[in-house]
C-alpha cells in the first residue's frame, strides 16, 4: 500500500475511545501503524497534526487528520465496507445507541471505574506527582460537563448493565446476528471498567454481556506495526491531502478559504484554528500550515462540534 493510504493511529494503550476503533480495525482485517502518544497534555508531535485537539485516538491517513471516533469509524467503513459497521436496516438506531454509549453510557463508566478501588488498581505503582498530573489534566478535559458522584455511578451503571443484559437475551449483538457500530461503542466502556480490577466484579452478574465481550474481542486488533511520532509527522508532510468533499454545505454563511475556529462542545473544548476546507451535513473540514507536518486537513463530525469564524 502506498505510503500516503496507510492508516495510523495515535493513540495510547489504555484509552477506552482507542480500543473501540482498534476493535474496528480488527473486526475489518485492516494493517494499520500504530504511534503511542502521551495520555495528558502537551502532545506536541500531535499537536503538529491537528492544532490542538485533546481527544483520544486521532486517525491519519496521509496529510488528512481525523478527529472523534464517529467519524473515525465512518471513514474505515468507507475504505473497507464489508463487513459493515452500519447495516443495511439498522445503520440510523446503530448510530442513536452508540451515540448514546458514547456519551452517557461513558459518562456513567468513568465515574464507577474510578472509584478508589479502581483508581487504585489502575494507576499502581504510578507516583503521586504523575497521578496529580493526570488529575489535573483530566479537570481541564472535562470543563463544565457535570460530575456524577461514584455512589450515583454505582446505581446508574448497574441499571444500565441490567438494560443492555436483556437486549442481548436471544441474540449474539445488539442488533441481530452481526455487530454494529452500536457494539463496539458500548464494548469499550464495559472494557474500560474491566481495567478496574475489583470494581469489575459487577460485570460477572451479567452472563449474556460476558459471552458477547467474548464474542467481542475475539475480533482482535488486526495487523499493526510501531511507528515513531516523528515518521508520522513526515509522512504527513510528504503527502497531499484529498480533495475536499462536497463543496460548503451548511456553514453558516462562511466561505471556503475564511480563516475559522472549530471546537468540541462538550469536552476537550480547546479551539483548533485553521481555514475552512470544505463541509457536508455529516463533516466538517479545515485546512492549517504546521512548520514540520506541512498543510494538512483536520476533519471533524459535524455532530458534536461548532465552528465559527476567527476573530479578526
Amino acid at each position: 500500500m502506498a505510503e500516503s493510504q496507510q492508516i495510523i493511529l495515535h493513540h495510547y494503550p489504555m484509552s477506552p475511545f482507542a480500543e473501540k476503533i482498534r476493535l474496528i480495525l480488527g473486526f475489518k482485517g485492516l494493517h494499520w501503524l500504530s504511534v503511542h502518544i502521551p495520555n495528558i497534555m502537551p502532545k506536541p508531535d500531535l499537536t503538529a497534526l491537528t492544532g490542538g485537539y485533546r481527544k483520544t485516538p486521532v486517525m491519519q491517513i496521509g496529510a488528512d487528520i481525523y478527529c472523534d471516533t464517529s467519524l473515525i469509524a465512518e471513514v474505515i467503513d468507507e475504505r473497507s465496507p464489508t463487513p459493515s459497521l452500519y447495516p443495511t436496516g439498522i445503520a440510523g438506531a446503530s448510530r442513536i445507541l452508540a451515540q448514546w454509549a458514547d456519551s452517557t453510557l461513558f459518562w456513567t463508566s468513568v465515574p464507577y471505574a474510578m472509584q478508589p478501588a479502581g483508581l487504585a488498581h489502575m494507576f499502581a505503582g504510578l507516583p503521586p506527582e504523575a497521578l496529580k498530573a493526570f488529575g489535573d489534566d483530566r479537570n481541564t478535559f472535562r470543563g463544565n460537563l457535570p460530575r456524577m458522584r461514584p455512589a450515583d455511578a454505582v446505581g446508574a451503571f448497574g441499571l444500565y448493565l441490567q438494560r443492555l443484559e436483556g437486549m442481548l437475551a436471544a441474540r449474539e449483538f445488539f442488533f441481530g446476528a452481526a455487530p454494529s457500530i452500536a457494539d463496539f461503542s458500548i464494548y469499550h466502556n464495559l472494557w474500560f471498567v474491566e481495567r478496574g480490577g475489583p470494581v469489575a466484579k459487577i460485570l460477572d452478574s451479567y452472563p449474556a454481556l460476558k459471552n458477547w465481550r467474548t464474542r467481542m474481542s475475539a475480533f482482535g486488533h488486526g495487523a499493526h506495526e510501531k511507528l515513531d511520532s516523528a515518521a508520522a509527522i513526515a509522512m504527513a508532510q510528504r503527502a497531499a491531502s484529498k480533495p475536499a468533499l462536497g463543496g460548503n454545505a451548511e456553514s453558516h454563511g462562511i466561505s471556503v478559504g475564511e480563516k475559522v475556529v472549530i471546537s468540541a462542545t462538550d469536552t476537550g473544548t480547546d479551539p483548533i484554528e485553521g481555514v475552512l476546507h470544505g463541509a457536508t451535513a455529516e463533516r466538517i473540514s479545515i485546512a492549517r500550515e504546521d512548520a514540520r507536518a506541512g498543510k494538512v486537513v483536520v476533519h471533524f463530525p459535524r455532530l458534536g462540534f461548532e465552528l465559527r469564524r476567527a476573530k479578526g
